[in-house]
């Protein structure tokens, strides 16, 4: 890769910024995509971006930055696109902030034209990088190690790009995006970081996410994909009606790829639903919408006992094990239930045994 250092103010830089949404962010006279396929949305906090601009008022030097050559001679960003963003959304008037000493809140329009000249005559420096589109990646990959890296589902969408990914993210990927309309309430993360398309590829392909991208990756569009998240979100709010905040971040994907095809009676699930939610023994509330539809009691967390209701239990039995009738050290041990959380037992130190790790693995619910 052929790689050639350059360098501009921030006053050619912000040239003809436009932001266009899904259209595109451009800058430098529109010779600068900023968004290409592989980068995300914009990421900075309110700090970070004012910091930016706060370090080019002050003619402290920015990281370097990477753009790629194309073959029309127009730029993209390799890296920079936070910084670039932070600089053209302050020139073109989106945001305030004290600058040069002054303490009031001040659009770039409010400054001096001394300031103002100060502003824009501050110089970035840009390696320019030409070579093909594998090395391309390739560099991306390797230069995204400071700043706000990216996630495997961004990275991920760098190698896919195409068709398929850019309708993806139309669903899954921006703020208040359709997906976050309608499921807001059961997904967890963030759809600007590709949380939302992440977890949605893993329930409709068994958690193989790039082996399904792969497959889709020159589709016309990602509408096969919507329509399994909203029938599965369908499927949830019919399934579990009563809404509670511990529904937020489910795996609902696979429960429903298991159980869409059974008939279930609903309000028999609430019932115990609202039960277990008043248990104390349960520490994650959240597995309980698995545990109800296929009884496996690891979704739940269950409380263990303590070091000294085991230390105790294992002196009282002087080491022996209830079932097998050896004796064991008591690292050798685990503390068990003698009556199962099922069957109403509860983790309190009448209720606990030593148990050889044999038994201990073997004894199920009896």
């Amino acid at each position: 890769m052929k790689i050639t250092p350059y360098e501009l103010t921030v006053g050619e830089l912000a040239e003809g910024y436009l932001d266009n949404a899904e259209g595109g962010v451009v800058a430098l006279d529109g010779k600068l995509d900023i968004r290409p396929p592989y980068q995300r949305e914009f990421v900075y906090n309110e700090k970070q971006r004012r910091a930016v601009v706060e370090t080019a008022s002050k003619g402290f030097p920015l990281n370097v930055m990477y753009w790629a050559v194309q073959e029309d001679g127009t730029f993209e960003v390799i890296d920079g696109q936070q910084r670039t963003i932070s600089l053209c959304q302050y020139v073109d008037g989106e945001f305030a902030m004290p600058l040069f000493g002054k303490p009031e809140q001040r659009y770039f329009n409010n400054l001096q034209v001394d300031e103002k000249k100060k502003l824009l005559d501050y110089k970035i420096t840009v390696y320019l990088c030409e070579g093909e589109p594998s090395e391309k990646l390739d560099w991306f990959k390797v230069i995204n190690t400071a700043g706000e890296k990216l996630t495997n589902q961004e990275l991920l969408n760098a190698i896919y790009s195409g068709p398929w990914v850019s309708s993806a993210k139309q669903y899954f990927s921006k703020t208040n995006c359709p997906a976050y309309q309608l499921g807001s309430n059961y997904m967890s993360g963030t759809p600007i970081r590709q949380d939302y398309l992440e977890d949605v590829i893993q329930w409709i392909n068994d958690g193989d996410v790039e082996g399904y991208m792969g497959l889709h990756k020159d589709d016309p569009n990602a509408s096969k994909l919507w329509i399994y998240f909203q029938t599965v979100i369908e499927w949830v709010k019919a399934t579990f009606p009563h809404y509670r905040s511990n529904m937020k971040g489910v795996k609902w994907g696979p429960l429903y790829n298991k159980f869409k095809d059974e008939i279930i009676d609903a309000n028999a699930l609430e019932e115990r639903v609202s039960t277990l939610i008043l248990d104390d023994e349960i520490q994650k509330k959240s597995g309980i919408y698995a545990y109800v539809l296929d009884g496996d009691e690891r979704h739940l967390n269950l409380r263990s006992f303590s070091e000294k209701q085991k230390r105790e239990a294992y002196e009282r039995q002087k080491g022996i094990c209830p079932a097998c009738g050896k004796h064991f050290a008591f690292e050798e041990m685990a503390g068990d239930h003698i009556v199962p959380w099922s069957k109403g037992g509860k983790t309190v130190a009448e209720n606990c045994q030593m148990l050889c790790a044999f038994d201990n693995g073997s004894k199920g619910n009896r």
